[in-house]
């Protein structure tokens, strides 16, 4: 099995430890992993502000770079659904469907590709996990508080193969940070005071990290818990998953 790594822009650009930990796990798992080197952004920023017209570039690349590979993972749920649903490529639509069946979100590929049951790995903290709004209820990471339905969860299944961690409950456990991509732009105060409430959740029952799928809603949550003095860290969930 050889997978292909997408690392996203915001990842690649300011956490790289994210990636750097969803290579080093997928490899002690046995996984064959190669990184192409020229891949850019997905075009997803442009596609959910109204111009995904003007993605054709960013499709083409991505083809290039993932089209021969047996499955593509990344460590991103909103970057993942987006290939899903909205790659395509007239000249080369095999390919393109091919990509769009076999990306996966890291967490995910590790528990229905790879059927992981347990993991070498210790993380003595107290954690809140956020379910971000793409991997819930586009990629179905999670179950969903507003479905009479059973529950589960990829993420915390993973998280409760690590030793001595503890997985803090959470009042509002799917409540959007309100991050959004362009939305904490476009409409920054709502964005600004969903995160807190966000945030706030996870300060009142004692978390000391705050981790999930996305990158970009832990760094927007990143910057409120940045603004307002606390300890409290974010880490993406593949550092935890591959913690030592």
């Amino acid at each position: 099995m050889t997978v292909g790594l997408f690392i996203p822009c915001y990842v690649d650009q300011f956490y790289p430890g994210a990636a750097i930990a969803c290579l080093e796990l997928l490899e002690k798992l046995g996984v064959t992993v190669v990184y192409p080197k020229n891949q850019t952004c997905c075009g997803q920023p442009m596609a959910n502000s109204g111009f995904e017209h003007l993605t054709h570039g960013c499709n083409e690349l991505f083809i290039k770079n993932f089209a021969e590979f047996d499955y593509i993972v990344a460590p991103s749920g909103s970057c993942v659904l987006h290939i899903r649903d909205h790659l395509h490529d007239d000249k080369n639509p095999d390919k393109a469907a091919h990509i769009s069946n076999r990306i996966y979100e890291f967490t995910s590929f590790l528990t229905d590709v790879l059927k992981v049951e347990s993991l070498p790995s210790k993380f003595p903290h107290k954690v809140g996990m956020h379910q971000s709004c793409h991997g819930q209820r586009g990629l179905h990471l999670s179950s969903m508080t507003e479905l009479v339905a059973p529950t589960f969860s990829k993420p915390g299944s993973l998280l409760n193969m690590v030793e001595g961690i503890e997985i803090v409950s959470l009042n509002r456990g799917d409540e959007c940070c309100g991050f959004g991509g362009t939305f904490c732009v476009a409409e920054e105060a709502v964005s600004v005071k969903m995160g807190k409430d966000r945030v706030d959740d996870h300060l009142e029952h004692g978390a000391e990290y705050i981790t999930g799928v996305d990158m970009s809603c832990l760094m927007h949550m990143e910057g409120i818990l940045n603004r307002q003095g606390s300890k409290v860290k974010v880490l993406h969930i593949a550092e935890i998953l591959n913690g030592k």
